[in-house]
């Protein structure tokens, strides 16, 4: 196994409005300081359109110029925590089009309560856009109460082409950290009873797939003799979802290894909590801290995933098995048994050194795009590395090629990238804070510019 940090490509430094990079790229900072941008998409209305997690807002930023004007404030939205917030972002198809009624859908995270200590909900809310004020009007919510908390809360919300919503939800981080001893419940699917009263609490880590008025598919599949909104199950925390075709990717923080590129497959399995990654029985353990006896539970060490004391019940991924499991398409990374977690130069920030690179998001390069070595490509977002990975596509389109190259390493947690209408810009929104590795590839809290837009233009051609 090659070092994570091997994989790095060359590394850049931020200067003002400039953003040094490689060549045949030039980078800039089309705006900072927005406040934990989280989505960003393209609009109809050549504007790019970003939710703000943490400062509650939904804003449409001018591409050329950096402009940003406010669409709408969610004040009900709760955006304490790292993933709590205004989260994923969907155009209706016919937005902005003839007898359109340019509906956007909105993902944001609740507390039914103020004396609740963190969000308990999250809800898809439908909003309309007055063309006129240029502000989002009308808001109706048509999903709500799907469980949310302060971790892996997931919320990417994308149009299919078959018009339906799919939304990924994370199961939580119950079973770790802060969480540790709440059950994990990724592989719970729901009652029939439950679906009846419209008890969504077992729609934790899963993706689902949703008529554009809430209700469930009538082709949804059946899983366990019920038929729900759940699309595919056994998610940890699913931060990214595109299609290509009819085809839908996703990206998935894996534990202290495996993150995960999957293709989506309706009624699928992937594993988690029980699998993270292949099943192989690499690295990686099912610990169920929810069944530990007291003794265990006063050695969870977080910064030591891997090693289990007595008197936690455990699973071996090759103990476990599924007629629908699917496994990966790809991971980031799977390591053996003997790889040693810890690093003296990480002793602060040492979930830093782990092999693993935090896909935030994914997006698709087309396969008629100006850049010919980038044609037919899925594009993710990393928060560890601070690096955008390239992967291309086979003429198959369901599955990958090579390995993943890196592009564009800078000292910031990438959220979310989109590519150009003439496809040869990459624009990418950072977080607001947190660590990061640095051009070094050494562990920083200081990251290079604070909830940006950072523009990476093609300057070559051809290849």
């Amino acid at each position: 196994m090659v070092s994570l940090f091997a994989f790095g490509g060359q590394a850049f430094a931020a200067a003002g409005d400039v953003v040094r990079t490689a060549e045949p790229f030039t980078g800039k900072v089309l705006v900072e300081g927005l406040d934990g941008p989280w989505e960003m998409l393209w609009g109809p209305d050549n504007m790019l359109w970003v939710t703000e997690r943490l400062g509650k807002r939904i804003v449409r930023v001018d591409p050329a110029n950096g402009t940003v004007r406010e669409a709408a404030r969610i004040d009900r939205a709760n955006a304490a925590g790292g993933h709590e917030g205004i989260l994923g972002l969907a155009l209706a198809p016919d937005f902005l089009k003839k007898g359109g009624k340019n509906y956007v859908y909105v993902v944001y995270t609740y507390k039914s309560s103020p004396s609740q200590s963190k969000s308990d909900f999250k809800r898809i809310a439908r909003f309309r856009f007055d063309a006129k004020s240029e502000k989002l009007v009308d808001e109706k919510v048509i999903l709500d109460k799907i469980p949310a908390g302060d971790d892996h809360n997931a919320g990417r919300i994308v149009f299919g082409p078959d018009g339906k919503l799919y939304l990924s939800l994370g199961e939580l981080g119950h079973n770790q950290g802060a969480n540790m001893l709440l059950p994990n419940e990724a592989q719970r699917l729901p009652s029939a009873a439950e679906v009846r009263k419209s008890d969504w609490s077992s729609y934790v880590g899963k993706v689902l797939r949703i008529e554009p008025d809430g209700s469930i598919p009538r082709d949804n599949p059946v899983l366990d003799g019920v038929r729900s909104h759940i699309f595919t199950y056994g998610h940890r925390n699913s931060q990214g979802l595109v299609f290509v075709g009819e085809n839908l990717f996703s990206c998935e923080h894996g534990p202290s290894t495996d993150d995960e590129i999957n293709l989506l497959v309706s009624g699928g399995n992937y594993g988690w909590p029980i699998v993270a990654g292949f099943r192989d029985n690499q690295a990686y353990t099912y610990a169920d801290w929810s069944k530990a006896d007291k003794s265990a539970v006063d050695k969870y060490d977080p910064n030591q995933p891997n090693i289990i004391p007595e008197g936690v019940p455990v699973i071996r991924e090759l103990d476990w098995n599924a007629p629908n499991f699917k496994e990966p398409l790809k991971t980031f990374y799977t390591v053996p048994n003997s790889y040693n977690f810890k690093d003296s130069r990480f002793e602060k920030l040492p979930y830093l050194f782990w092999p693993t690179v935090a896909p935030s998001s994914i997006t698709y390069y087309p396969a008629d795009g100006a850049i010919e070595a980038w044609r037919n490509s899925l594009i993710i977002t990393t928060l560890k590395t601070g690096e955008l990975y390239r992967m291309k596509l086979n003429a198959d389109g369901k599955t990958l090629q090579g390995d993943a190259i890196p592009y564009f390493h800078t000292a910031n947690r990438y959220r979310a990238a989109v590519v150009s209408p003439d496809t040869k810009s990459i624009f990418v929104i950072t977080d607001k804070g947190g660590n990061v590795l640095d051009r070094n590839y050494m562990p920083t809290s200081q990251v290079d510019n604070s909830g940006a837009i950072i523009v990476f233009t093609y300057a070559g051609e051809g290849k």
